[in-house]
C-alpha cells in the first residue's frame, strides 16, 4: 500500500482516506506476503525526502534482493559489499549504512567466516568456516532491523575446493527456510573461474536449482580477476583478465532459465587487492566500457530468441578488485550495469589505521597499567587500554571508509531508515535461531 500521512501531501500521490492526526502508518509487504505496519507517535521526516525504494528493513531475500538491484541499475548507483570478519566490523558497516540512509551488502569470505567463528575451532571439513558464516548471518539478522536498513547477507568467493563450505551454508539455509519460510542468507557466490567454462556453468546451474527454490540470489564469476582471494590466484597473461561477451551470454542463458535472481562477476582488467600487474607494471588499466558491450550482446541474443528486453542492461554485473581504481572507472562500470562492488582491502586498512591513530594519540599511557611511559604518576590507564576504546576507534575509522564507498557509488540517501521499534519495544523477536523445534 502507498505511504500515507495526513500531515503531508504530494500531487502525484493517489487520493486516500486520512489517518487519525496523531499517527502515521508505514506499510510494506515482504515477498512472503507478510504485511507489517509501523506506527509512529510523531510524524516521520518529510516524505518528499524519501526515495521510491520500498523494501523491508533487515536481511532481504527472494524478490526483494532483485528489487534492490533493479532499483540500483535503473537509478545509476551500485551497492558496496563489505567483507566482515567479526561482529565489530559488521556493526560499523550497519552504522554507516544507517547514517548514510543506504541499503548495504555484508559478506563473509571463507577465511573471514572461520575467523568469525574463532581460530580456536578447527576447520576440518570446513566446519569452522561453516559455523562462522552461520554466526555472522545470525548476528546480521539479529541486528540489521534495529539499525533500520535493508541488508543483503552474502557469502563471498567459493572455489571448487571450498564447495563443502558452500554445502554447509546451504544446509543452514534449508533449516532456516523450514522454520521461517526464508533462507538464512540472501545470496551466495560460486567462484569457479579456475575451471573450464563448461564445468563452471554446469556447477552453478546445479546449485542454483536448489537455491532458487528458497529465493536465494546467486553470484558467479567467469573470466579471471587478477590477484588472489581465498586461495584463488591468477598469475597468467593480461589477456585472460577480460571476459568475452560470448562467455557472459552463456551464463545468462543458462541461469535465466532457472530464475532471474543472479549476477555475474565479469573480468575487465580488475585485481583483488593492491598488486602489481602480471607484466610488472603498477596496475592494469580497467576497461569498464567492455561491460556495456556485454550488455548489448546479451540484448541482441535475447532479441534473436524473440525476447524483447526494455532497457539497455539485461543482466546484473558485479565488480571485484575495485581497490585503488579511479573513480571515473568505477562509475563507468556502474553506468554499464554493475550493481555491486566488493570492498575489502581498503576497509581492512581503515580498521587498522583507527587503531594505529589511537595508539599514537595515547601512546604515553599504553606502556603499563599505572603511570606514563617515563613516569610513575600513579594514574591508572584502564580507560586507555580497554579494548572498547581502541576497537571503537577502529570502528569509527572503518565506518568513515564505508561512507566514502557509499558516496563513490552513489548509494547515499537511497533508503529512509526505519528502526524496528514500537513504544520502545522491538517489533521483531530478539532471537531468531536455526531450529527445527516448534
Amino acid at each position: 500500500p502507498p505511504y500515507r500521512c495526513p500531515l503531508f501531501s504530494h500531487p502525484t500521490w493517489p487520493s486516500q482516506p486520512a489517518a487519525p492526526p496523531s499517527s502515521c502508518l508505514l506499510s510494506f509487504s515482504s515477498s512472503s506476503s507478510v504485511s507489517t505496519s509501523i506506527s509512529f507517535s510523531n510524524p516521520p521526516r518529510n516524505p518528499r525526502t524519501m526515495t521510491d525504494l520500498k523494501l523491508p528493513t533487515g536481511v532481504l531475500t527472494g524478490d526483494d534482493t532483485r528489487k534492490l538491484f533493479i532499483h540500483a541499475r535503473e537509478n545509476g548507483y551500485a551497492i558496496p559489499a563489505f567483507n566482515c570478519t567479526s561482529s565489530s566490523t559488521v556493526n560499523c558497516v550497519l552504522e554507516a549504512a544507517r547514517d548514510s540512509k543506504s541499503p548495504i551488502i555484508i559478506q563473509v569470505s571463507n577465511s573471514g567466516a572461520w575467523f568469525f567463528a574463532g581460530k580456536g575451532i578447527k576447520n576440518d571439513g570446513q566446519q569452522g568456516s561453516i559455523l562462522g558464516a552461520i554466526a555472522a548471518a545470525t548476528h546480521v539478522r539479529t541486528m540489521a532491523k534495529f539499525y533500520g536498513v535493508p541488508v543483503v547477507m552474502h557469502s563471498d568467493h567459493c572455489a571448487k575446493k571450498l564447495l563443502p563450505w558452500f554445502d554447509g551454508m546451504l544446509k543452514a539455509d534449508e533449516e532456516y527456510f523450514a522454520q521461517y519460510g526464508v533462507p538464512l542468507f540472501s545470496s551466495h557466490m560460486l567462484d569457479l573461474s579456475e575451471e573450464k567454462d563448461e564445468e563452471n556453468i554446469a556447477t552453478c546451474v546445479k546449485y542454483f536449482e536448489k537455491m532458487a527454490k528458497m529465493g536465494i540470489f546467486l553470484e558467479m564469476e567467469i573470466g579471471q580477476t587478477g590477484g588472489e582471494e581465498d586461495g584463488v590466484k591468477h598469475e597468467g597473461s593480461i589477456d585472460s583478465l577480460f571476459t568475452s561477451p560470448e562467455q557472459i551470454w552463456k551464463v545468462h542463458e543458462a541461469l535465466s532459465a532457472i530464475s532471474p535472481n543472479f549476477s555475474i562477476a565479469a573480468a575487465f582488467g580488475n585485481f583483488h587487492g593492491v598488486y602489481k600487474a602480471p607484466d610488472g607494471g603498477n596496475r592494469v588499466k580497467l576497461q569498464p566500457e567492455l561491460l556495456g558491450k556485454h550488455q548489448a550482446f546479451i540484448k541482441e541474443q535475447l532479441k534473436k530468441k524473440g525476447v524483447e528486453f526494455k532497457g539497455e542492461k539485461p543482466t546484473f554485473l558485479v565488480m571485484h578488485g575495485g581497490s585503488g581504481s579511479e573513480k571515473s572507472e568505477i562509475m563507468t562500470a556502474v553506468k554499464n550495469g554493475v550493481v555491486k562492488m566488493n570492498v575489502d582491502t581498503d576497509t581492512q586498512w581503515a580498521y587498522w589505521n583507527g587503531v594505529h591513530q589511537y595508539y599514537h594519540k595515547h601512546s604515553d599511557r599504553l606502556y603499563k597499567q599505572i603511570g606514563g611511559k617515563d613516569n610513575e604518576d600513579g594514574l591508572p590507564n584502564k580507560k586507555k587500554y580497554d579494548p572498547r576504546q581502541w576497537i571503537r576507534a577502529a570502528e569509527k575509522s572503518m565506518s568513515a571508509r564505508v561512507v566514502e564507498a557509499l558516496k563513490d557509488l552513489g548509494a547515499i540517501g537511497k533508503f529512509a531508515p526505519v528502526e524496528d521499534i514500537k513504544d520502545s519495544k522491538p517489533i521483531s523477536p530478539y532471537v531468531r535461531v536455526i531450529s527445527k523445534s516448534s
